[in-house]
């Protein structure tokens, strides 16, 4: 989602955009990995010298709240990780390196709408993490 797209979200929810809030934005739409609050704040830093780790905490936390990021924990735990609530896909988590991977599978959207419906329910929502290692050749 580019940054002007997820600032019209803000706004029609009601947040007023100052710049620190936007240089989030703007980390945010061009993250390609899923970056914890401290690597938010030292990538909007660089855009607005004057951003504090207080805003970058206040900001994530109203946009998780809204629906516009989405809050990780992938069994880290020690810190959260961020990403734009955009299109619909799972992770694999490198158990090594730590890094997160994005994937979208047919078979697997079909199989958790067949469990839900065999099971008496409509899917709403489902988060699938997979934690693994390289194979080794």
């Amino acid at each position: 989602m580019s940054a002007q797209s997820l600032e019209q979200k803000c706004i029609e929810a009601g947040l007023k955009m100052t710049e620190p809030r936007r240089a989030i934005l703007g980390v945010l739409s061009h993250a390609h990995d899923h970056p914890s609050v401290e690597e938010v704040y030292a990538r909007a830093k660089k855009k607005d010298p004057s951003i504090s780790m207080a805003t970058v905490y206040r900001t994530l936390g109203l946009l998780d709240e809204l629906g516009l990021v989405f809050r990780h924990e992938f069994n880290d735990a020690d810190f959260a990780r961020y990403e734009v609530s955009d299109e619909h896909h799972h992770h694999l988590i490198d158990m090594d390196s730590g890094k997160v991977l994005e994937f979208q599978n047919e078979d697997i959207e079909k199989m958790k709408q067949k469990i839900a419906k065999d099971l008496g329910y409509e899917l709403v929502e489902c988060r699938l993490e997979l934690y693994g290692r390289k194979i080794k050749k």
